[in-house]
């Protein structure tokens, strides 16, 4: 895992790290509404893909909070050089595979990126997860059928600390706009709540910006 090694000694948080640590159940899940009056009035005015966007806007807010970029393992906390991001692909018969889209900052570079990548993934080809080869991931999942309020998600063990990202169906919610639900599950030993929170600033602000 390339990236920087985080000296215990200094780091500001070393106290909550090792508390958090011992917990049987130490991930926590906030679920935010996004504004995306901006990106659905783009969709119809210019084609933009409102799921890439999605990545795209996740994939700010991960870059935006170093803390979401902090990985361990044992007593070893590294920061990650660079997250690519994880994303499940639906398939026509309701199963779904894998696809891995690196993060490129400037939006159409990553939208086109995405878009190949997402394409290519075969419908028969073998499910293609991350198994704990790499931690230099966010996890996404997009559930464009609910509109929900919160949800969690199945984590292999405590000590897993890749970020999750899940989203839903984009709604007319408040009148005169659109919105949607999004949630970001993290491991509490690396992100509080004020971490989560510039997460999602960083986002909603980046889909203002498409």
């Amino acid at each position: 895992m390339a990236g920087r090694v985080v000296d215990l000694d200094s780091w500001g948080r070393t106290d909550q790290f090792r508390f958090f640590r011992g917990y049987q159940k130490p991930h926590f899940a906030i679920t935010a509404r996004v504004d995306v009056t901006h990106l659905m009035g783009r969709r119809r005015k210019a084609g933009v893909s409102p799921c890439r966007a999605c990545l795209y806007a996740i994939g700010t807010g991960i870059r935006a909070v170093p803390e979401l970029c902090l990985r361990f393992r044992g007593d070893v906390v590294t920061g990650c050089d660079r997250i690519d991001l994880s994303m499940t692909v639906p398939l026509p018969d309701g199963n779904f595979r894998h696809a891995y889209v690196p993060f490129h900052p400037h939006f159409a570079t990553f939208d086109a990126e995405a878009a190949r990548l997402i394409a290519e993934v075969p419908a028969d080809g073998r499910l293609n997860a991350n198994t704990a080869e790499r931690e230099d991931l966010a996890c996404l999942s997009c559930m464009p059928w609910l509109d929900y309020t919160s949800i969690n998600n199945a984590l292999p063990h405590p000590d897993d600390c890749i970020p999750r990202v899940n989203w839903e169906k984009i709604v007319e919610w408040p009148v005169g706009h659109c919105s949607m639900a999004m949630t970001l599950e993290v491991h509490h030993a690396l992100v509080d709540g004020r971490q989560v929170g510039a997460f999602f600033a960083a986002a909603e602000q980046a889909l203002g910006a498409i």
